[in-house]
Protein backbone atom coordinates (compact mmCIF):
# COMPACT_ATOMS: atom_id res chain seq x y z
CA UNK A 1 0.00 0.00 0.00
CA UNK A 2 1.51 3.37 -1.02
CA UNK A 3 2.19 5.73 1.29
CA UNK A 4 1.33 9.00 -1.55
CA UNK A 5 -2.10 6.87 -1.76
CA UNK A 6 -2.82 7.25 1.98
CA UNK A 7 -2.15 10.80 1.75
CA UNK A 8 -4.22 11.21 -1.15
CA UNK A 9 -7.02 9.84 0.21
CA UNK A 10 -6.21 11.94 3.21
CA UNK A 11 -7.14 15.20 0.98
CA UNK A 12 -9.92 13.48 -0.49
CA UNK A 13 -11.98 12.93 3.03
CA UNK A 14 -11.33 16.49 3.51
CA UNK A 15 -14.49 17.55 1.18
CA UNK A 16 -17.52 18.95 2.16
CA UNK A 17 -20.78 16.78 3.64
CA UNK A 18 -24.57 17.39 4.07
CA UNK A 19 -24.03 17.93 8.44
CA UNK A 20 -20.65 16.89 7.83
CA UNK A 21 -21.03 13.02 8.18
CA UNK A 22 -18.04 12.82 5.48
CA UNK A 23 -19.87 9.90 3.91
CA UNK A 24 -16.98 8.03 2.42
CA UNK A 25 -14.37 5.02 2.76
CA UNK A 26 -11.35 4.44 0.85
CA UNK A 27 -10.00 1.08 -0.82
CA UNK A 28 -5.93 1.61 -1.97
CA UNK A 29 -4.17 -1.14 -3.95
CA UNK A 30 -1.16 -0.89 -5.95
CA UNK A 31 -2.26 1.31 -8.21
CA UNK A 32 -6.10 2.27 -7.61
CA UNK A 33 -7.82 3.84 -4.85
CA UNK A 34 -11.59 3.08 -4.91
CA UNK A 35 -14.55 5.97 -3.24
CA UNK A 36 -16.88 4.14 -1.99
CA UNK A 37 -20.11 5.27 -0.56
CA UNK A 38 -21.00 4.68 3.28
CA UNK A 39 -24.60 4.50 3.52
CA UNK A 40 -24.19 3.97 7.39
CA UNK A 41 -24.00 7.68 7.80
CA UNK A 42 -26.66 8.56 5.02
CA UNK A 43 -29.55 11.35 6.07
CA UNK A 44 -32.83 9.16 4.62
CA UNK A 45 -35.07 12.15 5.63
CA UNK A 46 -32.95 15.46 4.15
CA UNK A 47 -31.61 13.51 1.59
CA UNK A 48 -34.09 10.67 0.37
CA UNK A 49 -32.78 9.61 -2.72
CA UNK A 50 -28.57 10.56 -1.32
CA UNK A 51 -28.26 13.06 -4.09
CA UNK A 52 -26.05 14.94 -1.55
CA UNK A 53 -24.24 12.20 -0.62
CA UNK A 54 -23.23 11.62 -3.91
CA UNK A 55 -22.34 15.18 -4.69
CA UNK A 56 -20.51 15.15 -1.75
CA UNK A 57 -18.45 11.83 -2.61
CA UNK A 58 -17.69 14.04 -6.34
CA UNK A 59 -16.01 16.60 -4.35
CA UNK A 60 -13.72 13.97 -2.75
CA UNK A 61 -13.06 12.80 -6.09
CA UNK A 62 -11.95 16.18 -6.98
CA UNK A 63 -9.90 16.83 -3.79
CA UNK A 64 -8.37 13.14 -4.91
CA UNK A 65 -7.44 14.21 -8.84
CA UNK A 66 -6.07 17.37 -7.60
CA UNK A 67 -3.64 15.79 -4.46
CA UNK A 68 -2.96 13.53 -6.62
CA UNK A 69 -1.51 15.40 -9.25
CA UNK A 70 0.16 17.57 -6.38
CA UNK A 71 1.92 14.21 -5.60
CA UNK A 72 3.13 13.25 -9.23
CA UNK A 73 0.48 10.88 -10.37
CA UNK A 74 -2.51 11.07 -13.20
CA UNK A 75 -5.56 9.69 -12.36
CA UNK A 76 -8.23 8.07 -14.41
CA UNK A 77 -11.74 7.10 -13.61
CA UNK A 78 -11.77 3.28 -14.53
CA UNK A 79 -15.27 2.56 -13.01
CA UNK A 80 -17.86 5.29 -11.76
CA UNK A 81 -21.02 3.64 -10.34
CA UNK A 82 -23.26 3.40 -7.59
CA UNK A 83 -21.40 0.80 -5.62
CA UNK A 84 -17.92 2.38 -6.14
CA UNK A 85 -15.74 5.06 -7.96
CA UNK A 86 -12.45 3.30 -8.65
CA UNK A 87 -9.78 5.70 -9.43
CA UNK A 88 -6.73 4.36 -11.56
CA UNK A 89 -3.21 6.31 -10.20
CA UNK A 90 -0.15 6.33 -12.69
CA UNK A 91 3.18 8.21 -11.85
CA UNK A 92 4.10 10.62 -14.29
CA UNK A 93 7.62 12.65 -14.47
CA UNK A 94 5.72 15.79 -15.14
CA UNK A 95 4.02 17.42 -12.24
CA UNK A 96 1.63 20.13 -12.32
CA UNK A 97 1.04 21.52 -9.88
CA UNK A 98 -2.79 22.85 -9.26
CA UNK A 99 -2.87 26.04 -7.45
CA UNK A 100 -6.27 25.19 -5.87
CA UNK A 101 -4.07 22.04 -3.67
CA UNK A 102 -3.56 24.66 -1.02
CA UNK A 103 -6.96 25.22 -0.56
CA UNK A 104 -8.55 21.84 0.47
CA UNK A 105 -7.20 22.41 3.98
CA UNK A 106 -8.50 25.64 4.02
CA UNK A 107 -11.86 25.58 2.64
CA UNK A 108 -14.65 25.85 4.98
CA UNK A 109 -18.42 26.21 5.31
CA UNK A 110 -19.41 29.24 7.15
CA UNK A 111 -23.02 29.51 8.15
CA UNK A 112 -22.61 33.17 9.86
CA UNK A 113 -24.14 36.33 9.26
CA UNK A 114 -21.45 37.88 6.39
CA UNK A 115 -19.98 41.47 6.24
CA UNK A 116 -22.16 43.09 3.38
CA UNK A 117 -19.40 43.35 0.71
CA UNK A 118 -20.17 42.90 -2.32
CA UNK A 119 -17.49 40.64 -4.35
CA UNK A 120 -16.05 42.74 -7.24
CA UNK A 121 -17.11 41.67 -11.39
CA UNK A 122 -13.50 40.77 -11.98
CA UNK A 123 -13.76 37.84 -9.37
CA UNK A 124 -16.83 37.26 -9.90
CA UNK A 125 -15.93 36.42 -14.06
CA UNK A 126 -13.14 33.78 -12.38
CA UNK A 127 -15.81 32.10 -10.71
CA UNK A 128 -18.28 31.93 -13.62
CA UNK A 129 -15.72 30.68 -15.93
CA UNK A 130 -14.11 27.53 -13.86
CA UNK A 131 -14.95 24.13 -15.98
CA UNK A 132 -18.42 22.28 -15.80
CA UNK A 133 -18.28 19.04 -15.75
CA UNK A 134 -21.05 17.68 -18.83
CA UNK A 135 -24.65 18.74 -17.34
CA UNK A 136 -23.68 21.12 -15.04
CA UNK A 137 -23.96 24.48 -14.72
CA UNK A 138 -24.01 27.42 -12.07
CA UNK A 139 -26.27 30.60 -12.12
CA UNK A 140 -25.91 33.45 -9.83
CA UNK A 141 -27.35 36.48 -8.89
CA UNK A 142 -26.85 39.40 -7.05
CA UNK A 143 -29.11 39.48 -3.23
CA UNK A 144 -31.66 41.54 -3.83
CA UNK A 145 -32.56 41.24 -7.42
CA UNK A 146 -36.12 39.64 -8.47
CA UNK A 147 -33.75 36.11 -9.30
CA UNK A 148 -32.78 36.50 -5.53
CA UNK A 149 -36.06 37.28 -3.95
CA UNK A 150 -37.84 34.24 -5.46
CA UNK A 151 -34.73 32.12 -4.20
CA UNK A 152 -34.97 33.90 -1.08
CA UNK A 153 -39.15 33.05 -0.77
CA UNK A 154 -38.44 29.22 -1.59
CA UNK A 155 -36.08 28.99 0.96
CA UNK A 156 -38.92 30.69 3.84
CA UNK A 157 -41.06 28.01 1.83
CA UNK A 158 -38.41 25.16 2.51
CA UNK A 159 -37.84 25.89 6.25
CA UNK A 160 -41.89 26.30 7.01
CA UNK A 161 -42.13 22.76 5.67
CA UNK A 162 -38.55 20.97 7.24
CA UNK A 163 -39.46 22.80 10.52
CA UNK A 164 -42.46 21.38 10.73
CA UNK A 165 -41.58 17.88 10.07
CA UNK A 166 -40.41 16.00 13.33
CA UNK A 167 -38.11 13.55 11.45
CA UNK A 168 -36.45 16.40 10.01
CA UNK A 169 -36.01 18.15 13.09
CA UNK A 170 -34.62 15.01 14.83
CA UNK A 171 -32.27 13.88 12.41
CA UNK A 172 -30.57 17.26 12.40
CA UNK A 173 -30.33 16.91 16.04
CA UNK A 174 -28.51 13.34 16.32
CA UNK A 175 -25.66 14.90 14.21
CA UNK A 176 -25.27 18.19 16.13
CA UNK A 177 -22.67 17.76 18.76
CA UNK A 178 -22.88 19.98 21.40
CA UNK A 179 -19.93 20.02 23.41
CA UNK A 180 -16.01 18.48 23.13
CA UNK A 181 -16.45 14.93 25.06
CA UNK A 182 -19.05 14.48 21.72
CA UNK A 183 -17.07 15.88 19.04
CA UNK A 184 -13.92 13.65 20.27
CA UNK A 185 -16.10 10.38 20.40
CA UNK A 186 -17.18 11.13 16.47
CA UNK A 187 -15.11 13.44 14.77
CA UNK A 188 -18.06 14.33 12.41
CA UNK A 189 -21.17 16.30 12.24
CA UNK A 190 -22.27 20.01 13.26
CA UNK A 191 -20.30 21.08 16.23
CA UNK A 192 -21.02 23.48 18.77
CA UNK A 193 -17.91 25.77 17.83
CA UNK A 194 -18.71 26.01 14.01
CA UNK A 195 -22.16 27.92 15.30
CA UNK A 196 -20.38 29.82 17.78
CA UNK A 197 -22.02 28.60 20.45
CA UNK A 198 -20.63 27.63 24.29
CA UNK A 199 -20.54 23.57 25.36
CA UNK A 200 -23.59 22.11 26.93
CA UNK A 201 -24.18 18.77 28.12
CA UNK A 202 -26.33 16.93 25.67
CA UNK A 203 -29.29 16.66 28.24
CA UNK A 204 -29.42 19.93 28.35
CA UNK A 205 -28.27 21.49 24.70
CA UNK A 206 -30.92 19.52 23.41
CA UNK A 207 -34.16 20.69 24.10
CA UNK A 208 -32.75 24.61 24.07
CA UNK A 209 -31.52 24.01 20.28
CA UNK A 210 -34.96 22.24 19.61
CA UNK A 211 -36.50 25.56 20.55
CA UNK A 212 -34.79 27.46 17.95
CA UNK A 213 -35.85 24.65 15.46
CA UNK A 214 -39.03 26.57 14.20
CA UNK A 215 -40.14 28.04 10.95
CA UNK A 216 -40.02 31.73 12.22
CA UNK A 217 -36.71 31.68 13.74
CA UNK A 218 -35.49 29.81 11.23
CA UNK A 219 -36.94 32.43 8.50
CA UNK A 220 -35.41 35.70 10.54
CA UNK A 221 -32.25 33.76 11.24
CA UNK A 222 -31.76 33.33 7.55
CA UNK A 223 -33.03 35.96 6.10
CA UNK A 224 -30.14 38.08 8.05
CA UNK A 225 -27.48 35.69 6.70
CA UNK A 226 -28.47 36.21 2.86
CA UNK A 227 -28.97 40.39 3.48
CA UNK A 228 -25.29 39.91 4.55
CA UNK A 229 -24.08 37.79 1.89
CA UNK A 230 -23.35 39.35 -2.16
CA UNK A 231 -24.81 36.78 -4.55
CA UNK A 232 -26.33 33.50 -4.64
CA UNK A 233 -25.03 30.23 -6.69
CA UNK A 234 -27.42 28.62 -7.86
CA UNK A 235 -25.91 24.64 -9.43
CA UNK A 236 -28.13 22.71 -11.53
CA UNK A 237 -28.29 19.13 -12.99
CA UNK A 238 -29.46 18.74 -16.74
CA UNK A 239 -31.38 15.07 -16.30
CA UNK A 240 -30.70 14.89 -11.80
CA UNK A 241 -29.05 11.40 -12.19
CA UNK A 242 -26.41 9.88 -10.27
CA UNK A 243 -23.36 10.58 -12.52
CA UNK A 244 -24.35 14.24 -12.84
CA UNK A 245 -24.33 14.26 -9.34
CA UNK A 246 -20.99 13.25 -9.08
CA UNK A 247 -20.13 15.68 -12.01
CA UNK A 248 -21.72 18.36 -9.96
CA UNK A 249 -19.54 17.43 -6.63
CA UNK A 250 -16.64 17.91 -9.30
CA UNK A 251 -17.22 21.20 -10.61
CA UNK A 252 -18.67 22.25 -6.79
CA UNK A 253 -15.11 21.47 -5.20
CA UNK A 254 -13.21 23.08 -7.89
CA UNK A 255 -15.97 26.58 -7.35
CA UNK A 256 -15.37 26.14 -3.10
CA UNK A 257 -11.61 26.26 -3.88
CA UNK A 258 -11.47 28.86 -6.03
CA UNK A 259 -13.74 31.10 -3.91
CA UNK A 260 -11.56 30.24 -0.73
CA UNK A 261 -8.50 31.12 -2.63
CA UNK A 262 -10.01 34.46 -3.14
CA UNK A 263 -10.82 35.42 0.72
CA UNK A 264 -14.53 34.35 -0.24
CA UNK A 265 -17.39 32.73 2.40
CA UNK A 266 -19.85 30.19 1.39
CA UNK A 267 -22.82 28.40 2.63
CA UNK A 268 -25.43 26.23 1.59
CA UNK A 269 -29.24 27.09 1.62
CA UNK A 270 -30.31 23.96 -0.18
CA UNK A 271 -34.10 23.64 1.48
CA UNK A 272 -35.75 24.29 -1.85
CA UNK A 273 -33.84 21.48 -3.60
CA UNK A 274 -34.14 18.93 -0.66
CA UNK A 275 -38.42 19.35 -0.81
CA UNK A 276 -39.38 17.79 -3.87
CA UNK A 277 -42.80 20.08 -4.72
CA UNK A 278 -40.36 23.22 -3.94
CA UNK A 279 -37.75 22.05 -6.78
CA UNK A 280 -40.19 21.33 -8.81
CA UNK A 281 -41.45 25.18 -8.66
CA UNK A 282 -38.33 26.93 -8.57
CA UNK A 283 -37.26 24.57 -12.19
CA UNK A 284 -40.47 26.54 -13.36
CA UNK A 285 -39.70 29.71 -12.37
CA UNK A 286 -36.08 30.43 -12.15
CA UNK A 287 -34.16 31.29 -15.23
CA UNK A 288 -32.58 28.17 -15.60
CA UNK A 289 -33.43 26.70 -18.71
CA UNK A 290 -35.63 24.33 -17.42
CA UNK A 291 -32.45 22.64 -15.42
CA UNK A 292 -32.94 20.70 -12.26
CA UNK A 293 -31.96 23.49 -9.22
CA UNK A 294 -30.04 21.38 -7.24
CA UNK A 295 -27.75 22.88 -4.90
CA UNK A 296 -27.81 26.83 -3.52
CA UNK A 297 -25.39 28.58 -2.18
CA UNK A 298 -24.95 32.29 -0.27
CA UNK A 299 -21.49 33.27 -1.29
CA UNK A 300 -19.71 36.64 0.13
CA UNK A 301 -17.18 38.10 3.04
CA UNK A 302 -16.67 37.11 6.52
CA UNK A 303 -14.39 36.27 9.68
CA UNK A 304 -12.98 32.78 9.55
CA UNK A 305 -14.70 30.49 11.98
CA UNK A 306 -13.76 27.36 13.70
CA UNK A 307 -13.01 24.04 11.52
CA UNK A 308 -15.30 20.64 11.26
CA UNK A 309 -14.25 18.18 13.15
CA UNK A 310 -12.62 15.53 11.29
CA UNK A 311 -12.36 11.55 10.93
CA UNK A 312 -8.56 10.23 11.03
CA UNK A 313 -7.53 8.70 7.57
CA UNK A 314 -7.28 5.28 9.21
CA UNK A 315 -10.55 5.18 10.21
CA UNK A 316 -11.74 5.69 6.96
CA UNK A 317 -9.41 2.47 5.19
CA UNK A 318 -11.25 -0.33 4.14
Amino acid sequence: MKTDFIQIASYASKAPSGHNTQPWKFHITDSTITVLPNLDVALPVVDRNNRELFISLGCAIENLCIAASYFGYTTHIIECSIEAIILELTKNDLTIEDSLFHQIEKRQTNRNIYNGNKISDGILQQLQSIPKENGIQFYFTEINTPFANTITQYIMKGNEIQMADIAFKNELLSWMRFNKKQVEATHNGLSYLVFGNPPLPRILARPIVSLFLKPNAQNKSDRKKIDSSSHFVVCTTKRDTIEEWINLGRTLQRFLLKVTENGISYAFLNQPCEVAALAFDLREKLPVNKEHPTLIMRIGYAKQIPYSPRKKIETLLV
